[in-house]
C-alpha cells in the first residue's frame, strides 16, 4: 500500500499514507553526530559479525534499563533490524513439521518466517472486545508435543496491545508445565507504552525461564533510526551462538556506522521519549475518537505502539467481505491503509497514527467521506 501511494503522489494525486510503521520525527542529532562522528573517524570496515563489543554492552544497559533484563553483552547478538534477530531465532530452531503459536492479529512478516523454516503456524485468536490480549489456557490449549515457540509482540503491531505482568506471569506458568516450549519476545515498541506503570516483559518476570526466553529490541521505534537497521537480542548462549551462525553466513556484521549511532542512541539522553509518548497520546486520542465518530466503523484504544486496528464490519457487505477492496476504495479517497487480512485479521483495516494533528484529522474526514 506504501509503494502504491508513493506512485500515486508521483502522479500528482494528494495521498495521505497511513500505511507505514515510522515514526516521523527526526533522528535525535546525538545520534546523527555520533553517526558522523564514526564516518571521520574511519570506521567504515567490517566489525564482528555478531556486532561491536561497544554496541553490546550498550545494549546491555538498554536491556537492563529499560526491560529489567540482565543481560551479559556476550548473550547479546546485534542485528540489520529486528526483523532479522526474530528470523535467525526460528530458522536456527523450527524444523520441518514443527508448530510455533502465534497471536493474531500478527504482524505480517511472523508467519511468512515460520513458514520459510518449514514450520506450521498455529493462530492464537485474539478480539478487539478484550484488548486483543490472550488468556494462559487458551495458549495452553494449542500446545502440542510439536510446539517449539510462542511469539510475542507487546506493544504490539497491528493493534497496540500491551501485555500486563499478571498475562505474562501466567504464561510463565504454562511454559514450567510444557518444557519444549520457548517464547520469543519482540519488544521493539516497548517504550512506547501509554499504560500506566513500567513495561513487563517475560524475561524479566521469569528469569527461571531465561534458557528458553529470546527477547529482541532496537532503536528504529524509539529513537526515529528505522532506516539505520540496527536490532539487538538477547537469550541463552546456544540459541545466540546459533543466531550468530547464520549471521555469519548471510548478511555478515550490521553497518559499522548504524553501530556507532545505536550506540549513542542506547548511551545517550532518553528524555526525549517523554515528549514524543505525549505527542504519540494526543495522536491516539484524536484518531480513536474520530474513528469511533464514522458510523460502522470502530476501535479499541491502543496501549502502546502507534497503530489503531479498525474493524469495518458493518461495510464488508459493500466490498463483497474484501478487506483489500475496502483499503483499495480508501486509497482512492486519498487515504492509505493496510487490509486487516494481511496481519491474519479480517473485516477491517490498521492505520498508523505517526504523523502530524492536522494530517490525521485530514484523513479521518476522508474515511468518512468514503465510507458515507
Amino acid at each position: 500500500m506504501t509503494d502504491r501511494a508513493t506512485a500515486l503522489r508521483e502522479q500528482g494525486r494528494d495521498i495521505i499514507s497511513l500505511s507505514v510503521g515510522e515514526p516521523d520525527f527526526a533522528t535525535p542529532d546525538h545520534v546523527i553526530e555520533a553517526a558522523r562522528a564514526a564516518m571521520d573517524a574511519g570506521q567504515t570496515k567490517y566489525t564482528p559479525v555478531t556486532g561491536t563489543m561497544a554496541l553490546k554492552k550498550a545494549a546491555a544497559l538498554h536491556f537492563r534499563r529499560d526491560l529489567g533484563i540482565a543481560a551479559d553483552p556476550a548473550n547479546i547478538i546485534v542485528t540489520s533490524g529486528g526483523k532479522q534477530a526474530l528470523f535467525e531465532a526460528i530458522v536456527a530452531t523450527v524444523s520441518e513439521g514443527d508448530e510455533v503459536i502465534v497471536p493474531s492479529p500478527w504482524w505480517v512478516s511472523y508467519p511468512q518466517m515460520v513458514r520459510f523454516a518449514g514450520g506450521r503456524v498455529v493462530p492464537l485468536r485474539t478480539h478487539a472486545h478484550r484488548g486483543f490480549r490472550f488468556e494462559a489456557g487458551e495458549l495452553e490449549s494449542l500446545i502440542t508435543p510439536r510446539t517449539n515457540w510462542v511469539l510475542l509482540n507487546s506493544p504490539g503491531n497491528p493493534t497496540g496491545a500491551v501485555y500486563p505482568a499478571e498475562m505474562l506471569l501466567a504464561l510463565g506458568e504454562v511454559m514450567r508445565r510444557h518444557l519444549q516450549v520457548m517464547a520469543l519476545s519482540d519488544d521493539i515498541y516497548a517504550p512506547l507504552n501509554y499504560s500506566d506503570g513500567p513495561h513487563a516483559t517475560l524475561a524479566n518476570l521469569c528469569p527461571d525461564l531465561a534458557d528458553r526466553i529470546c527477547t529482541v529490541s532496537g532503536v528504529s521505534k524509539s529513537h526515529a533510526m528505522t532506516g539505520f537497521r540496527i536490532g539487538v537480542a538477547t537469550g541463552p548462549g546456544w540459541l545466540i551462538d546459533a543466531m550468530g551462525t547464520l549471521q555469519s553466513n548471510s548478511t555478515g556484521n550490521p553497518s559499522s556506522v548504524s553501530q556507532a549511532a545505536a550506540v549513542a542512541a542506547f548511551e545517550g539522553p532518553q528524555d526525549f521519549l517523554t515528549d514524543w509518548r505525549e505527542i504519540f497520546r494526543q495522536r491516539r486520542d484524536l484518531v480513536v475518537a474520530g474513528i469511533n465518530a464514522i458510523p460502522g466503523l470502530s476501535t479499541p484504544v491502543p496501549d502502546g505502539a502507534f497503530y489503531c486496528f479498525i474493524d469495518a464490519s458493518d461495510h464488508m457487505g459493500r466490498f463483497g467481505g474484501d478487506d483489500t477492496k475496502l483499503a483499495l476504495h480508501l486509497l482512492e479517497h486519498g487515504v492509505a491503509v493496510v487490509a486487516a487480512s494481511a496481519f491474519g485479521g479480517k473485516d477491517g483495516f490498521r492505520i498508523s497514527f505517526a504523523t502530524d494533528e492536522a494530517t490525521l484529522t485530514e484523513a479521518i474526514h476522508r474515511i468518512g467521506k468514503a465510507l458515507a
